[in-house]
């Protein structure tokens, strides 16, 4: 029996409200961020949805008007009214603040140090 995606993740998601912005090409989406983790993130399928998902596209999270977390993604997966991306790439400065929040949320240093290693042995 194959055990479910959700079961095998090796990043722990944190439920976080900030107001993002999904965007490809000319197209901006105000998006519901419904959790992130140091892989990806998860959002509400934003109305009307006219994305490619053979191409990347761009998040921006606003954690405060001068600071926010911005990386490239791809979509992986599309059901039940959600989008859920993977981290193609993100600077050094919004992984040390994505870093930060998810240290802040998991209030377990030992876990987010397994999370970092998992991470980089992608």
């Amino acid at each position: 029996m194959s055990e479910h995606p959700a079961n095998r993740r090796r990043f722990k998601r944190i439920a976080f409200d900030a107001r993002t912005e999904l965007s490809q090409g000319q197209f901006i989406w105000p998006v519901k961020l419904l959790d992130l983790s140091l892989k990806g993130l998860l959002i509400e399928t934003p109305e009307p949805w006219l994305g490619d998902a053979a191409k990347d596209f761009f998040v921006r999270i606003h954690l405060s008007p001068d600071v926010e977390i911005e990386m490239d993604v791809h979509l992986a997966h599309e059901e039940n009214g959600q989008l859920g991306f993977v981290c193609r790439h993100i600077s050094l400065e919004s992984i040390q603040r994505l870093r930060r929040l998810i240290e802040l949320n998991l209030a377990d240093e030992t876990a987010l140090e397994r999370e970092l290693g998992a991470l980089i042995e992608l």
